[in-house]
């Protein structure tokens, strides 16, 4: 049976569901998105995705395809159509469909697309084992702050990734660490002090990042808010990146070089076991 998806105010079979060749989605990349995680039907974190969803349009002068609320009742119908228990809810908003032209138009209606996913996020085989990273150039815009599709700089470095035999891949800018191709990313060294990128325009600011750091300063480790080097990775005792579709994620190697012992580090563990319980718990994190 396939999916509903929710295509501008309607609930649509997945065969059905279409947008125009003229959305600038399609031909610009003119569009961002946000990416929920759902356990027991519940979305995790929701307030906060929409938060930063209302400040990527406004930094792209995009107008919000509806009001905010009904978005959210729009995204709970879909995930009771759907049966969603456990997995992602995606979003996408458009500029919309106008002629082809460089200059936004000046008429546009945004364009909304949602759909759901099923994936097991709670019981992970990677996050009991942990990954394996190699460090590739960030070769991205620099407006990283702003979650627009434009992924296709990132889609090469997961591709070069799973090419090397890894599971993903660290972008790397003047020989620091920006992120993950699809997380944010994070060392612990051996004064047990976790370093992540600081905010700004180079990396985006991660709606896990966010609950996970302060879990991290509430458990009592100190947190360094700025950017660390790919050697300085390499020689860290433990690693992990954070995503709303994998939580905490262990980096047990990087580049071929192997971390602590080669198992998933007690800082991640614990992070990580934090971070579920207090999704399971509450919504908002």
């Amino acid at each position: 049976m396939s999916r509903t998806f929710y295509v501008n105010g309607d609930f649509v079979a997945e065969e059905d569901a279409k947008i125009s060749v003229l959305d600038r989605g399609f031909l610009f990349a003119d569009a961002v998105y946000e990416v929920s995680s759902v356990l027991q039907g519940r979305l995790i974190d929701n307030k906060a995705h929409l938060k930063r969803l209302a400040r990527s349009l406004a930094e792209l002068s995009m107008a919000p395809p509806c009001a905010e609320q009904v978005l959210v009742d729009a995204q709970m119908k879909l995930i009771q159509l759907n049966g969603l228990n456990e997995g992602l809810l995606y979003l996408q908003v458009s500029r919309g469909v106008a002629d082809r032209d460089f200059a936004y138009p000046a008429r546009a209606k945004s364009s909304i697309v949602m759909f759901t996913q099923v994936k097991n996020i709670l019981t992970s085989p990677m996050a009991e084992q942990g990954i394996h990273v190699i460090s590739i150039p960030d070769l991205r815009w620099k407006r990283r702050d702003i979650k627009t599709v434009g992924l296709l700089a990132p889609s090469m470095g997961k591709q070069a990734a799973l090419d090397a035999g890894v599971h993903d891949a660290w972008m790397v800018e003047d020989a620091l660490v920006t992120e993950g191709t699809s997380s944010n990313a994070y060392i612990v060294t051996e004064d047990r002090k976790i370093h992540t990128r600081n905010l700004g325009h180079e990396i985006l600011s991660g709606i896990t990042r966010h609950a996970v750091l302060k879990f991290a300063a509430e458990a009592g480790y100190t947190v360094v808010e700025q950017p660390f080097s790919i050697e300085a990775a390499r020689q860290a005792t433990e690693a992990f990146s954070t995503s709303a579709s994998t939580f905490v994620m262990p980096v047990v190697n990087i580049d071929g070089i192997t971390l602590g012992d080669g198992t998933p580090g007690p800082v991640s563990r614990q992070l990580r076991k934090l971070y579920i319980e207090a999704a399971l718990e509450r919504q908002d994190l």
